[in-house]
């Protein structure tokens, strides 16, 4: 067995040293780095929120460092020497007495030594002197520890602990969007048919968060009735009041159609309802570029937000509606601040084939970017979409791309493949979905019934985006 094989041994088993071969003056130490991801397990273990560990504006607030609850840093980690390294498999503890001179904060490398100070023969006691230090040398934790050795020699596999990824319910993606938008004036929106709970509340929760100054249309007495039911105050609002849905739809898209609103948000109607008034050749708002819905996703286990598009509106596109599709989603993570997105273009598999139409589409998609037909991105295609997400996976099977493990827009073959990868993603992967329409005369905040608010707001904020862009290229 060679020298390399013989530590991967080593460092594959943890071994024991029994009570006999245990003597005063033996040392063992343990080094660990404190992580946010440490903090917060330990909370959701313990139940243990305090919020001098776990919020920062408190803790700065109230002039405490972020100091971890001592059973982390104090038992857990001289634990973790007993157990595993010193006396190590066996060892039963069974009293400590520890000191917390000086708080532990994000970031710090606390080392813990014990060492043995005394040996019982009759019931094989040990006692330790234990101490942490930080990574400046100072001592934060001192005291004593004693435990039961083991009598006999175990050395047995280290077991394999699962991975464990946290996920940030608030999406750290749609802070980033909420925070870009702080500065600027709310958009005047029509809000079309916002005649459930869902969809009014939604509304006025933008409006608080400065993002939006609704224009509520739909029949009157029944949203007066649900800010009664909701206690919410809406005499502020504007109303419009209208019969039915698809007078709401029209009225709204005419609005936007005279300039008099910067935005359209969908209410408690069907999608094709709305967006049938936005299409009109007649009375719509159509520009010379194609109307695509974008998701912007924030995905827990992605290092970036993903753009999934179309899969909202353009059933089966054509190759000619794929460029206006994918240019669209471009200009939109330009308003994002992503100045040169990488977009894949998403097949089955990852070679052209006569077989399969969308890799045609994306070959052609990618060499009509090669000449300026698409601007403003880096495209490839086709590629599947473990490729895309893992650079590893693309590594494996041969494939060398500018776009696999960091793309920012999936350009996804038809309606119903994009708008399952985006179920999928949310339901699955615990995904927050905002949506958009783009290529309309204003943006379109697309939201659905099932939500969450905080998606909710994002997709204001990209609305309030896109339209204070387009206001800035119009001056």
């Amino acid at each position: 067995m060679n020298k390399t094989a013989i530590q991967q041994e080593f460092r594959d088993v943890i071994e024991n040293r029994p009570f006999a071969e245990i003597k005063v003056g033996d040392k063992a130490s343990l080094t660990r780095i404190l992580t946010k991801e440490d903090v917060q397990l330990f909370a959701i273990l313990t139940g243990d929120v305090n919020p001098t560990v776990l919020d920062e504006e408190f803790a700065r607030t109230h002039l405490y460092h972020r100091i971890v609850a001592p059973g982390m840093w104090g038992g857990s980690l001289i634990s973790a020497v007993l157990g595993t390294k010193y006396p190590g498999p066996g060892t039963i503890y069974a009293d400590q007495s520890l000191h917390f001179l000086r708080p532990v904060s994000l970031g710090d490398t606390i080392t813990a030594t014990l060492t043995v100070t005394g040996r019982n023969e009759a019931d094989h006691r040990v006692t330790f002197e234990c101490e942490c230090i930080n990574q400046k040398g100072e001592v934060v934790i001192s005291g004593i520890a004693v435990v039961i050795a083991p009598t006999e020699k175990i050395r047995r596999e280290r077991a394999e602990l699962p991975t464990v990824r946290l996920m940030d319910s608030y999406a750290r993606y749609y802070r980033h969007l909420l925070d870009l938008s702080r500065d600027m004036a709310p958009i005047r929106t029509a809000v079309v048919h916002p005649a459930d709970k869902v969809s009014l509340m939604g509304a006025i929760q933008a409006a608080r968060e400065d993002l939006i100054v609704p224009v509520l249309i739909g029949p009157e007495a029944k949203i007066r009735a649900v800010a009664a039911a909701e206690g919410a105050d809406i005499s502020g609002y504007t109303i419009i009041n209208t019969e039915h849905s698809h007078a709401a739809a029209e009225k709204g898209v005419a609005l936007a159609r005279a300039g008099e609103v910067e935005a359209i948000m969908k209410g408690s109607l069907h999608t094709d309802e709305l967006m049938g008034e936005v299409v009109d050749k007649a009375t719509g708002i159509r520009t010379a570029r194609r109307v695509s819905h974008v998701f912007i996703m924030d995905v827990p286990t992605y290092p970036r937000p993903l753009f999934i598009t179309d899969a909202a509106i353009t059933i089966e596109p054509t190759l000619d509606d794929k460029v206006d599709i994918v240019q669209n989603a471009i200009d939109l993570a330009h308003c994002l601040g992503i100045e040169t997105p990488k977009v894949a273009v998403l097949s089955a598999v990852e070679t052209v084939t006569t077989k399969i139409r969308s890799t045609i589409e994306a070959a052609a998609l990618c060499k009509m970017a090669d000449r300026g037909q698409i601007r403003g991105a880096i495209l490839d295609g086709p590629l599947a979409f473990d490729n895309v997400v893992s650079e590893v996976a693309a590594k494996i099977k041969g494939i060398t791309s500018p776009v696999s493990g960091k793309a920012d827009i999936l350009l996804v073959p038809d309606l119903e493949s994009g708008n399952m990868l985006a179920k999928q993603l949310e339901y699955l992967a615990d995904a927050q979905a905002a949506g958009i329409v783009l290529g309309a005369r204003v943006p379109i905040i697309l939201t659905s019934r099932a939500d969450k608010e905080m998606a909710r707001m994002a997709s204001c904020a990209v609305a309030l985006l896109v339209a204070r862009k387009k206001q800035k290229l119009s001056q």
